[in-house]
């Protein structure tokens, strides 16, 4: 059975290719985990040759840092509402329900595997792209005058995302709908612009 599949692959090229490997990748990942996650097993449910698999992502890691960055593009909103707090709630919202998705739970077993090189970069550049979207939500707040001039995006950001993270990697607690709106509340508070009067 398995010689038929790999003896008839698919003529997928380009951009169909890309995508039935990135839908392939994220399936596996949900139903059989990381460990199952190989070139191989990815390019047999594609439909595709392994080496085609190999020429595009060159690593296992890049394939699957690719899948799960598309994957989560989709999940993941880039919302402009003209209110910051309104802002962070959704996207950070959006976070919490894809983190208790099988996918976002491999995001983050991938998040802790430590000493493979082509893993810790992928994962870098993972999160430094989707950290630096809510941090251009907290940009906008600043420019609107709504958060204090002097207010660190990225440590903000932070602020918000490391409970959400401690709640699945460490504690497993649940991520309830009306955590993260209190917690974007905490975390604002000590960031809104002051009236100066009252200094």
């Amino acid at each position: 059975m398995t010689g038929e599949k790999e003896a008839q692959p698919l003529r997928r090229r380009g951009e169909r290719m890309r995508q039935a490997v990135l839908a392939a990748t994220v399936d596996l990942l949900t139903s059989e985990g990381l460990t199952a996650t190989t070139v191989a097993a990815v390019a047999r449910a594609a439909g595709v040759h392994e080496t085609s698999v190999y020429r595009r992502w060159k690593t296992r890691e890049n394939l699957i840092f690719d899948a799960l960055a598309t994957h989560s593009d989709h999940a993941l909103p880039t919302p402009d509402t003209g209110r910051v707090s309104t802002d962070l709630t959704a996207l950070f919202t959006a976070l919490a329900r894809y983190l208790a998705t099988p996918a976002g739970t491999a995001l983050l077993h991938l998040g802790t595997v430590r000493g493979e090189d082509d893993l810790e970069e992928g994962r870098r550049s993972y999160w430094s792209v989707r950290l630096e979207r809510a941090e251009v939500l907290v940009r906008r707040g600043i420019d609107r005058g709504e958060l204090a001039a002097d207010t660190d995006p990225h440590l903000l950001v932070e602020a918000i995302a490391g409970p959400l993270l401690a709640r699945v990697l460490l504690t497993a607690e649940p991520l309830e709908e009306t955590m993260v709106p209190r917690l974007v509340d905490l975390v604002l508070d000590g960031a809104r612009a002051r009236d100066q009067s009252q200094h």
